[in-house]
């Protein structure tokens, strides 16, 4: 196990918490976000998709999450998907 996964929530926490902050979730961010409730860390895969994928779709899809939490918890995708 890398140390990048030992520090971070699992994917499928940040993914239930989203769903808990955002109530009208964009419809474009619906499947990749249903996807994370089942990914754990940035290694697994969804079917055929890698969780970097998956989280870097989910975050295209995304832009009308917003508030602290949003800005938040984007960061935390973003690091743990390794972008800036």
């Amino acid at each position: 196990m890398t140390t990048t996964t030992t520090t971070n929530r699992r994917i499928s926490d940040i993914a239930y918490e989203i769903k808990r902050l955002w109530k009208n979730v964009y419809f474009g961010a619906v499947p990749y976000l249903d996807a994370m409730t089942t990914l754990t860390t940035i290694e697994d895969k969804y079917y055929f998709d890698s969780a970097k994928s998956i989280i870097l779709y989910f975050l295209a899809n995304a832009s009308g999450f917003r508030g602290e939490d949003a800005k938040r918890i984007k960061a935390e995708l973003k690091k743990i998907a390794g972008v800036k």
